[in-house]
């Protein structure tokens, strides 16, 4: 099976798995889980932020940083597309209370002037306050594009210049950093919080981190709580997570490669709408064209069912788009099969 639905389809090393069963543990929602303790402090340092919270999605980090940073009745300023909003199950409405105010950015990424015309600090009473603008990156629904640092210190700053703090959908931060060759930190600084993944491209199990001030993240850790997430004995989790870390970042770069190898040969292939340009990071997303009077939401289907009786995997995106992801399990014979296999499915013998 060559499986480019995500990369959390990844399994876990065979180096992780021995971690998982040596690890030391202790009760982590009493504070004496040594090796949870030490991923926090792993995790704090690799972003550069003063604490970090395990827990075991990005979508519960999302949802703990939203409430930590606002107040009920606050607007939280958000890209439209971005996955705290498309994908989290309406979560900061029903936790927090906060009214989404959605704009559209560039494949994702939104441009500072949007966003500080879009805070609300001041004025009218009549006016909901922002208490948050919230930034992905990489952004997944944009097909893993990435911030320019110049627009994530901009927004940082807009923000700031308002009293409003920012929070990092960084849930492929490290996608993010090694594709634009800086540090993790270097991308963090520009928020007041971060989530970042152990379980995607970082092929961790599960677990995700949640960063920032020492006092944000002790309320997190109340928060967590309130949603079922005290740990117990997760030690063994945090082992596979700190080898995720501390071994699994750079070799992204291969991830990268291969997502760029797909592009470049999908973008060869007639009725497949798609620029090898705008792949950044490991997601490459494109579009079916249409065949004469074949709608290109049917040849989406009929390469979908190819693709699979191939024992091929993909994301159906949208009504004529599809999304494909590469990680450690996808090399350069993986990414050529599919090719091959979307030339054949793609040519007038095989439709």
């Amino acid at each position: 099976m060559i499986d480019l639905r995500s990369d959390t389809v990844t399994q876990p090393t065979d180096a992780m798995r021995a971690a998982m069963a040596s690890a030391e543990m202790g009760d982590d929602v009493y504070l004496e889980d040594p090796t949870v303790e030490r991923l926090q402090e792993a995790a704090a340092a690799a972003v550069g932020k003063e604490a970090a919270l395990f827990m075991p999605t990005g979508t519960m980090g999302n949802l703990l940083a939203v409430k930590a940073h606002t107040q009920p009745g606050h607007e939280v300023v958000l890209e439209r597309f971005c996955h705290i909003v498309q994908y989290e199950m309406g979560g900061m409405a029903w936790f927090s209370s906060v009214l989404p105010q959605v704009i559209e950015g560039d494949r994702g990424i939104l441009d500072p002037d949007q966003v500080r015309a879009a805070i609300h600090s001041d004025g009218p009473y009549y006016r909901a306050r922002t208490g948050l603008v919230c930034v992905e990156n990489s952004h997944n629904h944009g097909g893993g594009s990435l911030y320019p640092q110049e627009h994530l210190a901009a927004i940082h700053a807009a923000a700031r210049d308002h009293g409003v703090p920012v929070h990092m959908d960084g849930a492929r931060i490290f996608n993010a950093a090694v594709a634009q060759g800086v540090s993790a930190a270097e991308i963090a600084r520009h928020a007041d919080s971060v989530m970042f993944c152990f379980s995607k491209g970082l092929s961790a199990p599960i677990g995700s981190a949640l960063c920032g001030s020492r006092e944000l993240i002790e309320q997190a850790r109340r928060l967590r709580r309130v949603v079922g997430g005290g740990w117990r004995q997760a030690g063994g989790l945090a082992a596979a997570a700190q080898l995720a870390l501390d071994t699994m970042v750079e070799r992204l770069a291969v991830d990268h490669a291969n997502a760029k190898r797909l592009a470049l040969g999908l973008a060869r292939i007639p009725d497949i709408v798609l620029d090898p340009n705008g792949v950044q990071t490991n997601i490459v997303m494109f579009r079916l064209a249409d065949q004469g009077a074949v709608p290109g939401s049917l040849v989406c289907d009929g390469l979908m069912r190819s693709l699979k009786e191939q024992q091929i995997l993909a994301i159906r995106w949208a009504h004529d788009t599809i999304r494909m992801v590469t990680h450690r399990h996808i090399g350069a014979r993986e990414v050529d099969e599919t090719l091959q296999a979307c030339e054949e499915s793609l040519s007038p013998a095989g439709r």
